[in-house]
């Protein structure tokens, strides 16, 4: 299985050059605040929001993460994943002047975003695509990271090469175009890590 490249031994990374070697558009924007403010952000993101254990059904049986969730938009869209419907809390104030920072670094315009709060190492993500039907065709997500640094793959769907960066506070990843098509993405688990993270990720859903 090829491995292509591994932030953890990289310089920092240039954002106008697209990370992913086919099939998509992967950008990477390191530290878009400092570590102090990234910090005010975290906390305030940690009390502030209105956080709810994520829901699946997998093979007609409900279950409950521990990873927490919350999802907000301009509207109050409705959005699936995992077999369970949603609707969207409109913005706070402090998540606008976030998306509004996302939003000068991408270029791109933003009208939801889905936070997740893993509270270690052992809370993870599997492989996924985000390709539900709501979201705009090739639209961009931005994800912006806070809190403990994590791990985020990429492994293409045919040919299984794979993309690893290691995500600090602060630090802001854009996919967009073919991606969502050719590449699933993950949060691998570590028991190395105990402290929580929380991860934004800015879309663009259809209206």
């Amino acid at each position: 299985m090829p491995f292509i490249q591994d932030s953890l031994f990289q310089n920092k990374m240039d954002p106008s050059i697209n990370q992913l070697p086919y099939d998509g558009d992967v950008h990477y924007w390191e530290s878009i605040f400092s570590q102090s403010d990234a910090l005010q952000h975290y906390e305030m993101l940690l009390n502030q929001i209105a956080w709810k254990n994520d829901e699946a059904i997998i093979f007609g049986k409900h279950i409950v993460t521990k990873r927490k969730v919350a999802w907000y938009a301009d509207e109050s869209y409705q959005y699936s994943y995992s077999n369970i419907h949603r609707t969207a809390l409109y913005w706070t104030p402090h998540l606008l002047a976030l998306k509004e920072m996302v939003e000068a670094k991408t270029q791109q315009s933003y009208n939801s975003c889905l936070l997740n709060l893993y509270h270690s190492g052992a809370e993870g993500m599997a492989w996924h695509s985000d390709d539900e039907r709501e979201l705009k065709m090739q639209g961009s997500i931005a994800s912006l990271s806070l809190g403990a640094v994590r791990k985020f793959a990429f492994k293409h769907k045919k040919t299984k090469e794979r993309l690893v960066f290691e995500l600090k506070a602060g630090d802001l990843i854009e996919m967009k175009g073919e991606t969502q098509n050719h590449w699933l993405h993950n949060i691998p688990t570590t028991k190395k890590i105990q402290n929580p993270r929380i991860n934004l990720t800015f879309r663009q859903m259809n209206k």
